[in-house]
């Protein structure tokens, strides 16, 4: 992405063009509110990478340091003897 964005500086420069004009060319220069919408991303990236770090805390909280998933098996299971 920034090695085409250096292209994109390059090749504007290449065409006689300031660099206010590059930048119009970006993602959200064409649109009516550009630092908005550069705001409403920026958030939602960071939510979406904070929402991933707490997904994997959550899947990795259920293991035993050796790899092993917690038992469901309790104490009381093994008190209670079946009669046949």
């Amino acid at each position: 992405m920034i090695k085409n964005s250096f292209h994109l500086f390059q090749i504007g420069k290449e065409l006689g063009l300031t660099k206010k004009e590059i930048k119009n060319l970006s993602l959200f220069g064409n649109t009516k509110h550009p630092f908005l919408y550069t705001i409403v991303m920026i958030v939602s990236i960071v939510a979406f990478g904070i929402l991933i770090i707490f997904l994997g805390i959550q899947a990795f909280r259920k293991i035993y340091p050796s790899g092993t998933l917690y038992s469901t098996v309790k104490k009381e299971d093994f008190k209670r003897n079946k009669q046949i």
